[in-house]
């Protein structure tokens, strides 16, 4: 999947099931990770040794860096190229949540959850572009049926 071939039109058997894949594996990690820690808050303050209300921190970080850089995210993808750009935001997701579970501090994980909310901002608009960009027309329901199971299940 490179950014050249989605410029053209679409080609019949062009992938789209798998570009759907892609995406909705990124779009569930993305809605996992925006959840999941509200669970965890209260274990992952007795191990980094903060107060449960101080935790929210790490929410608060999560919740306004995908929310600054989701607007951004259309003219990054012009700019740099959707693929390389979706490429890059899989990446960076998937090392900011190392760094989450790496994290001693609170701090330390405000700034890793921070990044997190970057890399989705990016996959979840980006991917959905990807996809519009790589189906056929006639395949678009489709797509997006593959693209939102996975999400739903």
């Amino acid at each position: 999947m490179t950014d050249d071939s989605l410029r053209g039109p679409a080609k019949r058997g062009s992938g789209t099931r798998l570009t759907a894949l892609i995406v909705a594996c990124s779009l569930f990690m993305q809605g996992l990770d925006g959840t999941i820690i509200a669970t965890a808050l209260p274990a992952m303050s007795e191990t980094l040794g903060a107060r449960p209300a101080d935790m929210s921190l790490a929410l608060i970080a999560y919740l306004l860096s995908l929310t600054i850089c989701i607007p951004a995210s259309g003219w990054i993808a012009d700019r740099f190229g959707a693929c390389t750009v979706f490429r890059a935001a899989i990446i960076l997701f998937t090392l900011a949540s190392v760094l989450c579970g790496r994290a001693d501090s609170l701090a330390f994980l405000a700034a890793a959850r921070a990044l997190q909310g970057a890399g989705g901002a990016m996959m979840l608009p980006i991917g959905r572009l990807v996809l519009l960009r790589r189906a056929p027309r006639h395949e678009y329901v489709t797509a997006m049926a593959w693209l939102s199971t996975p999400a739903m299940l």
